[in-house]
């Protein structure tokens, strides 16, 4: 959309060609330029000097107020983040997602210190500055990044790179013989706050590795490195490679404990099955003994039917009441019947005698035929 240029501007700070007051000054339009905020993701950020602002368009001054409610509408707003990102983590991407995110339409520019400054301001980093820029190239909330940024904003940088507004967070940073680096910023109206994430820093990370030195010695010499790379000595290696021995014996005791905690478990669970299954196989058992054998078992019933069919194969048949006389011939004659008393007699007193007494009864015998 074509801007109309003044060199005028009203007491609030806006161009006099967008106040109510009728231009007095002969007007040019020029159309923005400015490179777009990145659509895709596929590429990493470019550099700043790789695709500058070349937008002969004049940036009108913008307030807060007016920039949250998407104005201008023909070019993004501008924002500027600077700082060192060394050990690039998720506190660094937190504070630039807040910086991209104050607009509807943002632009956002970081601008990453290099090692000469840092290491004269701030102190030695981990990082190199190559490794912190490709760092911040690789953020999907930067547009652009700026390299060798200038440790205080001046002038000059605001105009070339064309910034509307810098984020940061609002505790004063003092460095450099100033006790706020962005007051001036702040005084202009150009500062926007954002917010920083507790529990994460690039010092708290140096400070655990500074505090566990020892153990990320040994874990880097297990690994392969030596201890020339590690800056280590001699004795100090001998009793680092010791305790990673120790600790390898530790570890294989703690595994021999824990698959004999495992057998001992599942030896537990399978005894516990065992008598479960046993204790209902054995009711069942007891169940069935007593169908069997119960007072009113299958057993007794079938016992009591087999011993009275028993019983009564043994026992004799009776004798009918009354049979039927059968018919004599008349030539016989019925035989007298007589019934023999024994007598009170002593019995014998001698194998002869009782020998006489057999004979003489077998002699009445014949007789009597």
């Amino acid at each position: 959309m074509p801007v109309l240029t003044t060199d005028a501007e009203s007491e609030t700070g806006i161009p006099k060609s967008l106040s109510n007051e009728p231009p007095s000054e002969t007007m040019e339009e020029i159309e923005h330029t400015c490179p777009q905020p990145r659509l895709t993701l596929t590429a990493p950020a470019p550099f700043a000097d790789e695709t500058s602002c070349q937008c002969q368009a004049p940036h009108e001054k913008l307030t807060i107020a007016q920039a949250r409610l998407g104005t201008p509408v023909d070019r993004p707003v501008r924002v500027y983040a600077d700082g060192i990102f060394d050990l690039f983590h998720s506190g660094h991407a937190r504070a630039l997602m807040q910086a991209k995110t104050l607009f509807p339409n943002s632009y956002l520019l970081v601008g990453v210190c290099s090692d000469d400054l840092t290491h004269k301001f701030k102190g030695f980093t981990v990082m190199n500055e190559a490794e912190r820029y490709e760092a911040l190239r690789h953020c999907r909330y930067v547009d652009e990044v700026i390299r060798d940024a200038p440790w205080t904003l001046t002038p000059e940088f605001l105009e070339k790179h064309k910034i509307d507004f810098v984020a940061h967070d609002d505790i004063p940073y003092s460095s450099a013989g100033s006790d706020d680096v962005y007051k001036h910023i702040k005084e202009a109206g150009m500062f926007v706050p954002t917010q920083r994430t507790e529990g994460i820093s690039t010092s708290d990370i140096i400070t655990r590795i500074v505090r566990d030195y020892d153990v990320y010695a040994r874990r880097n010499l297990q690994r392969g490195y030596t201890a020339k790379e590690l800056n280590v000595s001699f004795i100090n290696e001998k009793k680092y490679r010791f305790q990673n021995q120790v600790d390898k014996m530790k570890e294989k005791v703690k595994n021999v404990e824990e698959r004999s905690k495992e057998f001992v478990n599942r030896v537990e669970e399978k005894s516990h099955d065992l008598i479960q299954k046993w204790e209902e196989k054995s009711r069942e058992f007891i169940g069935n003994f007593l169908e069997l054998f119960g007072p009113d078992g299958a057993w007794k019933q079938m016992f009591q039917e087999r011993s009275s069919r028993m019983l009564q194969a043994l026992s004799p048949k009776q004798s009918p009441v009354s049979s039927p006389t059968r018919s004599r011939s008349p030539s016989r004659s019925p035989s007298p019947t007589f019934s023999w008393i024994p007598s009170k007699t002593s019995p014998p007193s001698s194998p002869k005698a009782a020998s006489a007494s057999i004979s003489s009864m077998s002699e009445g015998d014949e007789d009597e035929k």
